[in-house]
């Protein structure tokens, strides 16, 4: 168990001073689980004044007797440390926040006050070693992959409710399950998760999404009646069949999409995109069996998550993202029926930052649906056709000179043949890209007046010739990238 030299001496000079210190919460649990903490947290008999007495590089600025050290790590996790005096909390009234907050005289009156047996172990920081002290066997429910409440799990959700949420995301990050009397508190005291603030319910709910198993968690806050209180509008789906191009149900369609996505390490945006994309599938459905319909609800969909997202406090761009890949999720591309003008309307729609999301999010639709790939033949040509219809044109418009200064050197009126210089200097660009400055072209446009009508004819066939062949390999480049034809 490796403790490093900041917390160390942090602890060691709270023990020269006659103060008790100890590592708590979290950490202690990681290092059991030989993994690395996050973050540091220090509880002492000291009080808030006098642990700024000893360490003067510090700040104090809270109401929960917690005082930040500066320690100057060259380590990110260890330039802050927080120290917090023994504490006890009185009753919660709002089943938020603890009524009062005072100073705890003893280490065992601090810890029982905490939401989990895994997280209510401290560590005592000897010479040379270090002792666990764990009063509430959560090192053996560590080992047995278990999430217990610490003493009366009423009256730990009674006093926060947030916890009930915390319970199912340490069980869905670590792959545990929640004990059988912890459980049942939460079925009974589910409802009462509404009395907490939607940005603190948000912050739980994306740890959930952003872990290993989120499809998981979801299932565990809807059998625990959770979330019918969080987002209902996923559970309409549970139970509701689709049609002959599904096997699942919509619920479950929704948790295999988000279970790809977190398979395939997507991104935040991606993961709730899958897991939104269908939502309003059970309000828009028409008829049973497989000739069931469910048409618009990808625009219903946008709409209903754009609600869910702004009630739960999503910052703006997010919402719009999000909402944006839930809405263009359904496009249709088939190898030879969807022109590249639709292609680049949807670009243009969609974004082209977020065509790569979409593509994504289609992927993980299709699994969801129970379908063998991912990514069909048809998907990789849509890629295909996507970089093409986003690339700069091969055009004369990307020479730093234009038909007037070809007018103007020439001597000539505006004509076929202006184009045809331009040309001619374009494919000299493409050869040579350090050739594009408009003192280096304008020279190139002199030689030409030496050149007869013949000689000139043949050199803007020959770059005719030259910029479809560039034209050719890139394109050629880009089928390959994608394996296509």
């Amino acid at each position: 168990m490796k403790i490093p030299k900041e917390i160390k001496d942090i602890i060691k000079t709270l023990n020269k001073e006659g103060f008790k210190a100890y590592i708590v919460g979290g950490c202690v649990r990681d290092l059991l689980r030989g993994e690395d903490p996050e973050d540091w947290d220090i509880t002492t008999d000291a009080k808030p004044l006098e642990i700024k007495k000893i360490f003067p590089d510090s700040f104090y600025e809270n109401k929960f007797f917690t005082v930040t050290v500066l320690t100057k790590s060259k380590n990110p996790k260890l330039k802050e440390i927080e120290i917090t005096t023994f504490r006890k909390e009185s009753k919660y009234t709002d089943k938020r926040h603890p009524d009062e907050i005072k100073f705890a005289k003893t280490l065992e009156e601090d810890l029982s006050r905490r939401d989990f047996t895994i997280n209510a172990m401290a560590l005592e920081v000897l010479n040379k070693k270090a002792r666990v002290i764990d009063l509430f066997n959560g090192r053996k429910d560590l080992k047995n992959k278990t999430i217990r409440a610490v003493g009366n799990p009423y009256e730990r959700f009674n006093e926060d409710a947030l916890r009930m949420m915390r319970a199912v995301r340490f069980a869905t990050i670590f792959n545990f399950k929640i004990e059988k009397e912890t459980e049942e508190a939460i079925i009974k005291n589910a409802f009462l998760i509404q009395e907490i603030s939607k940005e603190r319910i948000r912050d739980e709910f994306l740890k959930i999404i952003n872990s290993d198993f989120p499809d998981k968690g979801i299932e565990m806050l809807r059998r625990l009646g959770l979330l019918k209180f969080i987002i209902p509008e996923i559970e309409e789906g549970y139970g509701v069949s689709q049609n002959k191009h599904h096997i699942y149900d919509c619920y479950t369609h929704s948790l295999l999409s988000l279970k790809y996505a977190a398979e395939k390490k997507f991104n935040q945006n991606v993961r709730l995109a899958a897991l939104f994309h269908d939502i309003a599938k059970p309000r828009v459905k028409k008829g049973e069996g497989p000739d069931a319909t469910f048409y618009n609800h990808e625009i219903v969909g946008a709409k209903m998550t754009y609600q869910i997202l702004k009630r739960l406090k999503f910052p703006q761009k997010d919402i719009e993202k999000i909402t944006k890949l839930v809405r263009y999720h359904l496009f249709y591309y088939n190898v030879g029926e969807v022109s590249e003008s639709s292609v680049r309307r949807l670009v243009k729609n969609v974004g082209l930052e977020n065509m790569e999301e979409l593509l994504q999010l289609r992927m993980a639709d299709r699994i969801g649906s129970g379908v063998p790939k991912a990514e069909p033949y048809k998907l990789r040509h849509l890629k295909y056709i996507i970089e093409k219809v986003s690339q700069d044109p091969i055009s004369v418009k990307m020479l730093k000179i234009n038909g007037n200064d070809v007018i103007e050197i020439l001597k000539i009126k505006p004509g076929p043949k202006v184009g045809e210089v331009l040309t001619i200097l374009l494919s000299y660009v493409l050869l040579d890209p350090k050739k594009n400055k408009k003192e280096i072209l304008k020279k190139e446009v002199e030689k030409l007046k030496t050149l007869s009508e013949k000689e000139f004819k043949e050199l803007y066939e020959k770059a005719q010739k030259e910029i479809e062949d560039v034209e050719m390999k890139r394109d050629q480049m880009t089928k390959q990238k994608y394996w296509v034809v």
